[in-house]
Parts: C-alpha cells; sequence; structure tokens
C-alpha cells in the first residue's frame, strides 16, 4: 500500500510539472513573437535571431523559427525542445545561430504575412517631382520633312495708314499678306538654316500708291570640320522700295524705285588654344526697278546697279569664356555697272576700316558683342571727297527674367549718294526690341529705331528718322493668333518732313 501511495503521489507531482510547463509554454510563445515585431527582418522572410531585444531562451526562440504555437499538446512542446538542444549544436555551446545558418534549417519554413517584409533603412534623396521644375515653352507646331523641319506661317491683317509729308495728308486703307518660315536641318553633323518672309500690300482702292511690297530670304550652312574649325557659307536676297523722305529718292515720284539685293560669303572660324581667327569674304549685288513720276513718266535707275566684295580679318583672344576682346581690319571694292553715272561721276570705289571691340556671352542673360573703328571710302572719281567716320557696331540680347528678351543693335555704314558733286554720307542706327510674356498665350512687343544721317559739309543738312511701335500677339491655340500692331514714324531734316501713323489687327495661321 504504501508503494501504490507513493506512486500516485509521484503521478500526481508530474501531472502538476506538466500543467505548470504547459502554462509558461502558453505565455512564452507570444512574448517571443511580439519581440520580433519590433524590428523587421533584415533579410528574406524570416525573422533574425540576432535582432531580438529582450534576452529569451534558445529554446523559446527555435520554438518560434519552427513556427510552434501554444495550443499544442505539452509532450510535443516538451520533445521539440529536446530535439532542438540535441541537434543544434549552437544551443549546447551557447552561441546564437547567424541568420543565413537560421533561414537554411530545415525543414523550409513558410512566410508569415503577419510579419513585415524587409526594406531598407535609407531609401536615398526622393526625386523632385517634375511639375515642380521650371518647363522650357516647346512649340508644337513643326511639319517635317525628312530630316529638316518646316515651320511656316501665314498672317493677313487690315491696315490704315495716314501720312503727313510737306504739309499734306494722304490716307489709305490696305490689306497686307504677310509669309514667313523657317527651315532647319536635323544633322547629327553640320546644319542649315534658311529663314524667309514676304510682304504684299494691295490699297483698298483703285491707286496702288504708297504701297510697300517687302521680300527678304537668308540661309546658312554651318560646316563642322574639326573641333576647333567652323565654317560657314551664306546667301541671301531681299527686295524693298525705297522710302519717299530716301536722301537718294526721286522728288515727284508716285512709286520710288526697287532694290533687289543678293548677299553671298563664306567664313572661317578656328581656335588656336585661347586665340581665336576668322577670316570671311562677302560679295553683294544691288540692282535697282524703274522709277514712276505723278505723270506717268518711267524714269531708268540702271545707273546705280552696282557689285561689292569685301574682306576682313579678326584675331581675338580668349579672356575668359565669357569675354573675347578682338581687332579687325577690314577692306571691300564697289563696280558700278556704268562706269559713269546719269550725272557724269566715276562712283566705284575703295574702302578701309579697322576695328576693336569684345565680344561677351553671359549665358542665357546677356550675349553679344561691340566695336568701334574708323572706316574711310575713296571715290574713283577726283571729284568726289572721301568720306570717313568713326563706326559702331555691335549686337546684343539681354534677358533680364524668364519671358522677357531685349535686342539691341548698332550699325555704321557708309552709303552712296547720286546727287551731283555729292560723294555720299555716315548712316549711324540704333534698333530695339523688346518682347515680354504676360501669360502664356499673351506677347507685348515694343520696338524702336533711330537713324541719323551725317552728311559731309556743303551738302544737305543732317536727317534723323525716329521709328517706333507697339503690338500684342494673342495665342487662340497652337496654330492660330490674333495680333495687333501700331507704329509711329518720323523723318526731320535734309528737307525731308514726314509723319506716318500705321495700325493693324490680323490673324496669322501658323503650322
Amino acid at each position: 500500500m504504501k508503494i501504490t501511495t507513493t506512486t500516485g503521489g509521484t503521478r500526481q507531482r508530474r501531472r502538476t510539472a506538466l500543467g505548470l510547463l504547459l502554462a509558461c509554454s502558453a505565455l512564452v510563445s507570444p512574448a517571443a513573437a511580439q519581440t520580433r515585431n519590433v524590428f523587421p527582418p533584415q533579410n528574406g522572410s524570416l525573422p533574425s535571431v540576432a535582432n531580438t531585444t529582450s534576452p529569451t531562451s534558445n529554446t523559446a526562440s527555435n520554438t518560434a523559427l519552427r513556427g510552434s504555437t501554444s495550443a499544442q499538446p505539452a509532450t510535443n512542446a516538451t520533445n521539440a525542445v529536446d530535439d532542438q538542444n540535441q541537434d543544434d549544436p549552437n544551443v549546447a555551446t551557447g552561441t546564437t545561430p547567424g541568420r543565413n545558418q537560421a533561414a537554411n534549417q530545415e525543414p523550409p519554413y513558410e512566410d508569415d504575412l503577419n510579419q513585415p517584409r524587409e526594406e531598407p533603412l535609407d531609401r536615398g534623396a526622393e526625386p523632385v517631382e517634375t511639375q515642380e521644375q521650371p518647363r522650357e515653352p516647346g512649340d508644337p507646331t513643326g511639319i517635317r520633312m525628312g530630316s529638316f523641319l518646316l515651320r511656316p506661317s501665314i498672317n493677313q491683317s487690315i491696315d490704315t495708314e495716314t501720312r503727313r509729308s510737306n504739309g499734306t495728308k494722304i490716307r489709305r486703307d490696305y490689306l497686307s499678306t504677310a509669309i514667313r518660315g523657317s527651315l532647319t536641318s536635323d544633322w547629327s553633323r553640320h546644319s542649315l538654316t534658311v529663314t524667309g518672309e514676304g510682304t504684299l500690300e494691295r490699297n483698298l482702292g483703285s491707286s496702288s500708291q504708297g504701297e510697300q511690297p517687302e521680300a527678304n530670304i537668308n540661309a546658312d550652312l554651318r560646316l563642322d570640320l574639326s573641333n576647333d574649325t567652323v565654317a560657314h557659307i551664306t546667301g541671301g536676297y531681299r527686295f524693298s522700295r525705297e522710302d519717299d523722305y530716301d536722301p537718294n529718292a526721286l522728288g515727284g515720284a508716285s512709286t520710288q524705285p526697287g532694290v533687289h539685293e543678293f548677299t553671298g560669303g563664306a567664313s572661317v572660324q578656328r581656335d588656336f588654344g585661347k586665340i581665336r581667327g576668322t577670316a570671311a569674304l562677302d560679295l553683294s549685288r544691288a540692282a535697282y526697278t524703274d522709277a514712276k513720276l505723278s505723270d506717268g513718266t518711267i524714269v531708268s535707275t540702271e545707273d546705280r546697279n552696282r557689285t561689292g566684295i569685301d574682306g576682313r580679318l579678326r584675331l581675338g583672344y580668349e579672356l575668359s569664356p565669357a569675354l573675347v576682346p578682338y581687332v579687325e581690319v577690314a577692306t571691300g571694292r564697289t563696280f558700278y555697272d556704268l562706269r559713269r553715272d546719269n550725272s557724269g561721276y566715276a562712283r566705284s570705289s575703295q574702302s578701309y576700316a579697322a576695328r576693336t571691340g569684345v565680344e561677351f556671352d553671359l549665358g542665357e542673360k546677356l550675349r553679344g558683342e561691340i566695336g568701334t573703328g574708323y572706316e574711310i571710302v575713296d571715290y574713283e572719281d577726283d571729284r568726289l571727297k572721301s568720306v570717313g567716320a568713326v563706326t559702331f557696331n555691335g549686337s546684343a540680347t539681354w534677358s533680364p527674367q524668364r519671358g522677357t528678351n531685349v535686342d539691341l543693335g548698332l550699325r555704321t555704314t557708309v552709303q552712296d549718294s547720286t546727287t551731283p558733286g555729292q560723294s555720299g554720307w555716315v548712316e549711324y542706327q540704333a534698333t530695339a526690341a523688346l518682347t515680354h510674356e504676360m501669360r502664356d498665350n499673351l506677347i507685348a512687343r515694343l520696338t524702336g529705331s533711330s537713324t541719323l544721317r551725317d552728311f559731309p559739309s556743303g551738302g544737305p543738312s543732317d536727317e534723323t528718322v525716329w521709328i517706333g511701335g507697339a503690338g500684342l500677339t494673342w495665342a487662340i491655340n497652337r496654330y492660330l493668333d490674333l495680333t495687333g500692331d501700331v507704329e509711329y514714324e518720323q523723318a526731320e531734316g535734309g528737307g525731308a518732313d514726314d509723319k506716318i501713323v500705321r495700325a493693324g489687327v490680323g490673324l496669322t495661321l501658323k503650322r
């Protein structure tokens, strides 16, 4: 009986121990799982034992790796602990298995969907949103023609002009048709650019007096001969009609002569380290049409037809990529078709010029060049005095802010006269143009120019011409623009007293 009692007590104590072990197992397993949620796994979907923060026992850790739960029977939990301690040498030595070692344990374990996926702690700098970056305005128009892009446009406007000249007032209303276009190449090397525009005026009436047709086309072929050598071949044509207040205009003419101008040239620019050299040769041809007097008489002006050839050499030194001072010498020869004009003067001439200046390029904000020098023209006829003058030439493009551009220009030329006994005059011209983008589809324009004609002593008094204008362009859509322009022109001195006001509205169709 004592043995039976002892045996029953022993069994009772074993049952009590198993119950305590089962309760402890139920408490330990959730605690270990909660600890793993604090740090996401470093590699793969399996939790890393090395990342646990509380010093749990090896038994609890390995039980968690095997995915055991507190719902398992106590005997299975005890056997799992015993098997793990026998098979895993790290447990016997008191070491913790590494990340790869735990991942390679058998049997394979399924992903725990309740555990967070591994993500890099440092994602790096986030990219700036493209919507926040400034975008350059793009022109969607254009017609693709092989390796060329053609951008044509046509403007039809109705205009009015009021002219006051020497006490008389003349008004005309007319239709103006302007065609413009540009053709640019898309080559990997070299480039060709062709620009052109033409304007045709038609008076709203039977008279054609005062109509001013114009045409202009220019081409520039750039040849990239090497990394340091660039060549340009240029050509152009321009037609215009002389103004009534031009010093060479015919008095009393109802239609002034038209001028056909042809130009061509070639230039080569090469860099020798910081030294930049340029050699250029230019050709020009001027042909004049007949003039028509008020009584219908036709007057020939072919004695003014001439051909010119000019050459120049420029040498510059690059102080920095933004500043290149230079010196330049030039010479030219003008040949008239008729050795003597209608007044008996031989007006063929030889010209010489020297200049110095600086080229500047400060990026998109400001770039251009400006120079000054001296030019003299000697005429073949000894009765005609040489014309010499200080010259100013240059151009600049300034953009004080995005959407606003200012273009400035200076030019000095020596013009031949048709007046008997007068050799010519010096013409100084300054131009300015301002464009401002008021809105995405609204652009405002301001233009102005001043021309001073300096006659030598003994000739006519100096003449000044002022021109100012303003305009708006409203882009209705990407193919259609509404335009409005107004212009004021005044010429005074040299026997001229003209005031002209022009205004018009039109539509521009572009592709």
